[in-house]
């Protein structure tokens, strides 16, 4: 059972599992006070919402697992994961993501909206048979990676308010922006792990992580106005809008921090503030929402 929990990666899972609460949160509209907001919530629905995002998470990961189980066989970080350590048959892997995966979009079908359930579905697909494969070709595969992962906090509001508007895209924004910093880092931290296993990615492919390094600032760069985009539409108040852009200046410091200085310890930094930054940013969003 330990090994079949480990193929979920639960905690990645409970990162997006965060910013799908942030969607849904969004999506249930403006209230004239905490007690009316709380009034809105339907329970039963965010439980679906909460367990059809995790399940197809951790469905996403599991097969996610399966079809990179040799390449993670050549990697010293993922050498001992439940597939290529022998501890779990590939056919068993293969089913038990699958019907985790199918699951999840019947659970957000049927228990929320179809608007959910096929977020959720397209969010699988283009991990799976966009993303994943791309990895083995070019560094560009980050890209396209950023796409599925930005779409928790877009199934939580669909779920909610059962649309797409503009304030979900805000949201999917900052995601997508956040995530080249960090995976950038770790992809610099294990670039050795990542060329072993043929993995294309961009400090692989330039090892001099030069424009690794440029491409980190310019996203950190990208991600202060975007994020600061909350404030403006009246999602958030004048204490987001002030914590945002501090909290956007010190990702980006990290990132010049690498510019100026190419190691390992740096991209680590980068990594560190990456996990900090977002759940201070939501929470940001959580305590600063006009009305509440």
């Amino acid at each position: 059972m330990r090994d079949y929990i480990e193929l979920t990666k639960p905690r990645i899972t409970w990162l997006i599992l965060m910013s799908t609460a942030i969607g849904y949160f969004f999506g249930l509209g403006g209230a004239g006070n905490w007690l009316e907001f709380l009034k809105n919530i339907h329970l039963l629905s965010l439980l679906h919402t909460i367990v059809g995002t995790g399940l197809i998470a951790s469905g996403t990961a599991a097969l996610n697992q399966w079809y990179e189980r040799e390449a993670d066989r050549k990697m010293r970080r993922t050498a001992q994961r439940p597939l290529p350590a022998g501890r779990l048959a590939a056919p068993r892997a293969l089913a038990f993501g699958a019907a985790l995966s199918a699951a999840g979009f019947l659970e957000l079908w049927l228990g929320v909206n179809l608007l959910s359930g096929a977020i959720g579905a397209f969010t699988l697909a283009t991990y799976l048979f966009l993303y994943t494969p791309l990895k083995q070709r070019t560094w560009w595969s980050t890209t396209v990676g950023a796409i599925p992962g930005a779409m928790p906090p877009m199934i939580g509001y669909a779920a909610a308010a059962g649309a797409i508007t503009r304030e979900s895209w805000v949201l999917f924004a900052i995601l997508f922006l956040w995530q080249f910093p960090h995976f950038y880092s770790i992809a610099w931290m294990y670039k050795e792990d990542y060329a072993r296993a043929g993995i294309r990615m961009l400090p692989v492919v330039e090892p001099d992580c030069r424009s690794t390094a440029r491409q980190i600032v310019l996203y950190g760069l990208a991600l202060i106005p975007v994020s600061l985009a909350p404030a403006m539409l009246g999602m958030s108040g004048r204490i987001y809008l002030a914590g945002a852009l501090l909290l956007g200046i010190w990702y980006l410091y990290a990132g010049v921090r690498v510019v100026l200085e190419r190691s390992m310890a740096r991209a680590r930094g980068v990594l560190v503030t990456s996990v900090l930054y977002l759940p201070l940013i939501y929470g940001l969003m959580l305590i600063d929402r006009p009305g509440l």
